[in-house]
């Protein structure tokens, strides 16, 4: 627990005495993290069962529903794909 506080402290130090020199190399790249993040943790989220690997019904909703991102969907259509996909997969197994 140190060892993590006191690197959070040390970013934050380094953040503090590099000032705005790295700001403009950064900058496309600290537009992604958020989604990098979010991606991360649906994914953790669907495959993940503490430390098991589980393909079930989560699997085929989430893939059908980044399918229906990839074709551009609205987010409305892209949740109801999601959710009857996965219900599909229950039902039939």
């Amino acid at each position: 627990m140190l060892a993590i506080s006191g690197g959070a402290y040390l970013f934050k130090l380094v953040g503090l005495m590099a000032g705005n020199r790295f700001a403009a190399t950064l900058e496309p790249v600290a537009g992604l993290v958020p989604a990098a993040l979010f991606s991360a943790i649906i994914a953790i989220m669907t495959a993940a069962d503490g430390t098991s690997l589980v393909l079930d019904a989560r699997l085929a909703g989430v893939g059908l529903a980044a399918v229906a991102v990839w074709r551009r969907a609205p987010f409305v259509v892209v949740v109801l794909v999601a959710m009857a996909a996965t219900a599909l997969v229950r039902l039939l197994s």
